[in-house]
């Protein structure tokens, strides 16, 4: 059982993860015409606006306890209205692109910060800068599957013929299941970590380089 300071190095920078993702999912969705996230108040980076009980607490936590090595989660999906963008499908990629942009952003700022406390020489910070770029990176890749609803299957959905498009979205009430189904028979060995590990690389590679 994880103590106390164990859970604030993992849950501070999954909370922030999963924040991100979904506010840029919503300002990007305003940017290109439909407000209905704004309107909600999901273009924010308060956390109790985007956490999801089973998918930002309990699998992150359940994973945490179990010690799979490996820890992710959702947050309340933004509401976007597709057929608001001024882009139409094109927009539909952006929208859909812009979570695992921003982890993939929010990864780098944690490099940053952990080069800085390993100057300072500050041990709890170093730690939560690692899990910062590990659960970014995951949740990234993880998003880009392309399992209904994750954003990967946003963005296939955008480049299919509308009537495949409508087909292939109809798996999205089984998506759920299909992803507990992947974790559980150890799917994402195979799908997630090593894109997550080559990630991993680059990232340990720009450590070395600028620390």
């Amino acid at each position: 059982m994880p103590d106390f300071q164990t859970l604030l190095i993992y849950i501070i920078p999954l909370l922030f993860a999963i924040t991100l993702h979904e506010a840029a999912h919503g300002w990007v969705a305003s940017k290109l015409g439909d407000h209905t996230a704004r309107m909600m108040g999901r273009v924010t980076l308060n956390p109790v606006k985007h956490i999801d009980p089973v998918g930002t607490i309990a699998i992150p936590l359940l994973l945490l306890i179990s010690s799979s090595g490996f820890i992710f989660g959702w947050a309340k999906p933004v509401p976007i209205n597709f057929n608001a963008l001024r882009s139409g499908k094109s927009g539909m990629i952006w929208v859909a692109l812009a979570g695992p942009g921003a982890n993939l952003f929010m990864a780098i700022c944690w490099l940053f910060i952990m080069i800085l406390a390993i100057n300072m020489n500050i041990p709890v910070l170093i730690e939560m800068g690692r899990i910062g770029i590990m659960v970014n990176c995951v949740l990234a890749v993880f998003n880009l599957l392309p399992i209904p609803p994750l954003d990967g299957s946003r963005v296939i959905s955008a480049l299919l013929p509308n009537r495949l498009a409508y087909q292939y979205n109809q798996l999205e009430q089984y998506g759920l299941f299909i992803l507990l189904g992947l974790m559980f028979i150890g799917g994402f060995n195979y799908l997630v970590l090593p894109v997550v590990g080559l990630l991993l690389s680059w990232f340990q590679f720009a450590l070395l380089l600028l620390g």
